[in-house]
C-alpha cells in the first residue's frame, strides 16, 4: 500500500496534514554498495567517450538516478530503470561495454533487484 493514511479521532476544524520522510543519509548505505556504485561510474565515464552524442546524453539523464544526487531523492524503481538503461546502451557497443553491463548487475544485486 503506499500514499497517505489519514485517521482522525474526534475533535472539529481539524485541517492539513503532515507529512514525515525519511531520506536515509549516506552512512545508511552499505559500504560495497557506495564502492560498486562509485566503480559504475567511473566505468561510465570511460565508455562515454566511445559513444554517439545521444546515448552520451541518455547517460548523463540517468546519472542522477545512479548517485542518489537527484532533487527529489530517486525512488528506488527510477534508480532501476536508470541502472537497465546504462545496461542497454552499455551492450549496444559490444566488448567495450561489457565491465559497465558487469558493473550494472553487481549494483542490482547489492540492491537486491535481481
Amino acid at each position: 500500500m503506499s500514499g497517505d493514511n489519514v485517521n482522525m479521532y474526534g475533535g472539529s476544524g481539524n485541517t492539513g496534514i503532515q507529512n514525515n520522510h525519511f531520506t536515509p543519509s549516506a552512512e545508511a548505505v552499505p559500504p560495497e554498495l557506495r564502492e560498486a556504485v562509485r566503480e559504475l561510474l567511473r566505468l561510465v565515464g570511460e565508455l562515454r567517450g566511445q559513444l554517439p552524442p545521444a546515448s552520451v546524453r541518455v547517460l548523463d539523464d540517468n546519472l542522477p538516478a545512479l548517485t542518489g544526487q537527484g532533487v527529489p531523492p530517486q525512488a528506488p524503481e527510477e534508480r532501476h530503470r536508470a541502472l537497465l538503461a546504462v545496461a542497454g546502451i552499455a551492450a549496444t557497443v559490444s566488448t567495450v561495454g561489457e565491465p559497465v553491463v558487469e558493473a550494472v548487475r553487481k549494483v542490482l544485486g547489492l540492491l537486491g533487484a535481481v
